[in-house]
């Protein structure tokens, strides 16, 4: 079967437009991957082009963010995310998925199982789990909230991420930090470098709670799951991921050394636990 080259999709769901970057071939497996509260599509670019020789690989842009479609200013919560990731299937006419989302992509994947347990073959959960250790959860609300409106140039751009997003990215090079960063960010009209997100996410966004309490929503996953966890993480505590696997009908854990949260998915040890995992 012949590989499709890398494609960007648009899709009308749930109300907005939502883009995706599609990789690999149609009629393989396919696999949805779902990036946290201030990231975009790109984030998944090199583990997704790995997986694409074996998998069908959509990367979403969750709404407001990337090249979707910016949504009502209350409309940026749980509830609103898992509904517009199953009008994006139903719009791309798929039958199953498996689902791998980093920290809130996480969140969204542990709301959408349980809801739609036919939709979904496994689940990764990458540096996320039912409860958030205050640490972390202080930290990216500091960056997420005070992040700087607009920067000069590039260089500034990659020194925030640099300094900012430091557990995720200060174990790779500087190269890799600075393709991290471009894709989430464009050019204005005024030379400014300015954010691909909608400002209303960083305000916070709605106080809408998700349907399924956290602990309930893991323990009614019943595909088989893979925890990953960044070794270094203040966001996944040791405790949370091994209770994880302990109350989870199929579930096992990876340690990712070196990390913080949340590993990209390029570190040796994560993806060889992708691949063996999704097969």
């Amino acid at each position: 079967m012949a590989v499709v080259a890398t494609r960007d999709i648009f899709v009308r769901a749930n109300g907005l437009r939502h883009h995706l970057i599609a990789r690999g071939s149609p009629g393989s497996p396919v696999v949805m991957m779902v990036h946290g509260l201030a990231g975009q599509a790109h984030t998944f670019d090199a583990i997704a082009e790995r997986l694409s020789a074996s998998h069908h690989v959509y990367c979403l842009d969750v709404r407001g963010r990337g090249e979707s479609e910016w949504g009502p200013a209350d409309g940026y919560y749980m509830n609103n995310y898992v509904a517009d990731l199953e009008a994006v299937r139903e719009a791309l006419g798929l039958r199953a998925f498996s689902l791998v989302g980093t920290s809130m992509g996480g969140m969204v994947t542990m709301n959408y199982a349980p809801k739609y347990p036919e939709r979904v073959t496994k689940v990764v959960l990458n540096d996320i789990g039912p409860e958030i250790a205050p640490a972390g959860l202080a930290r990216i609300i500091e960056y997420v909230g005070h992040a700087p409106k607009m920067f000069e140039d590039m260089k500034a751009v990659v020194k925030y991420y640099r300094e900012n997003y430091a557990p995720m990215v200060e174990h790779l090079p500087e190269e890799q930090i600075a393709t991290f960063a471009k894709w989430n960010v464009r050019k204005s009209d005024d030379g400014m470098y300015v954010w691909k997100m909608d400002p209303a996410i960083r305000s916070g966004g709605s106080s809408a709670v998700p349907e399924l309490e956290p602990w309930d929503a893991v323990k009614q996953i019943q595909c088989p799951a893979l925890i990953l966890r960044g070794a270094n993480s203040d966001v996944l505590s040791p405790e949370t991921a091994q209770k994880m696997t302990e109350v989870m009908a199929d579930a096992r854990l990876v340690e990712v050394p070196g990390v913080g949260h949340a590993p990209v998915l390029v570190e040796p040890v994560a993806v060889e636990a992708l691949e063996a995992f999704l097969g």
